[in-house]
């Protein structure tokens, strides 16, 4: 049946047909209006999604991005600002009225060095010499077993300090050579000739004359060079040695490290 036939045959039934195709048109329209008013209009999506894309790679930058320079720490105070902390690095303050030239704070400046250099090997020797003195005195009864325990205890010494000493500066032997009279209370003739023999003693003090030393010269800390090793005596007793060394060179001392204290050599007797 055609819609001619229904027009003709059937009026009421064609009007309401008409009525129900009138009323889905306005419910369309109403839809689509509602949504048009809705959404964004395309332009604007478009702009939307380039400013998500944008925000989206800035958000990856800052992610590969290296932080560079020093961290600031901060805290609110009672009225709710922010205050910056800080935790300055140590200085040493000298006292007032120290004056000297260029080429005298060079010279300081090396002699600071190199005592931080060879000051824990005068300590450590301190301590072997003790254990030295202490061994002599309580097991060595005879000549013979006193110059095999010396030369013992050369052979040890030798095996711990030669990569050490070979790899030391003339001046920082000196500096050592002075720091070992300090601890042990005796010139470096005096140590020669009280464990080797008089002769080995006069033979290295003709040797020190050579290059303008003096074996026997004892240290004095109220005068020239001593007292100055005497001055970085104290700040290393005193635990400030840290930041005197940073205040000086701007980074923190390189420590000597010594492998052996103490000596494992012992009197050797001959069975009767």
């Amino acid at each position: 049946m055609t819609f001619t036939q229904i027009d003709i045959l059937h009026p009421a039934l064609w009007r309401e047909f008409c009525y129900l195709c009138n009323a889905m048109r306005r419910t369309v329209l109403i839809a689509l209006l509602s949504l048009a008013a809705v959404l964004p209009p395309a332009g604007m999506l478009r702009a939307q999604s380039a400013e998500a894309r944008q925000e989206a790679r800035e958000a990856v930058a800052r992610a590969r991005r290296v932080v560079r320079g020093t961290p600031m720490y901060f805290e609110l105070d009672e009225q709710g600002d922010t205050v910056f902390m800080e935790t300055l690095d140590p200085v040493w303050i000298f006292p007032k009225g120290r004056r000297m030239r260029d080429g005298d704070w060079r010279r300081y400046y090396k002699l600071v060095y190199n005592f931080n250099r060879v000051y824990p090997y005068a300590l450590v020797g301190r301590k072997m010499m003790a254990q030295v003195d202490s061994t002599l005195a309580a097991d060595v009864t005879k000549r013979s077993e006193r110059n095999r325990y010396i030369n013992d205890v050369e052979k040890e010494l030798f095996r711990i300090f030669e990569k050490d000493i070979r790899n030391t500066t003339i001046s920082q032997g000196l500096v050592l050579m002075r720091l070992v009279d300090r601890e042990c209370g005796m010139s470096a003739f005096e140590i020669i000739k009280t464990y080797e023999n008089g002769l080995a003693a006069n033979f290295w003090q003709l040797v020190a004359r050579i290059f303008s030393q003096n074996l026997k010269t004892r240290y004095d800390p109220s005068k020239g060079e001593d007292a100055k090793i005497e001055e970085l005596c104290k700040i290393w007793d005193s635990g400030q040695w840290d930041s005197f060394y940073f205040s000086i060179f701007m980074e923190p001392p390189r420590k000597t490290v010594i492998q052996q204290e103490t000596l494992d050599s012992e009197v050797q007797k001959k069975n009767r």
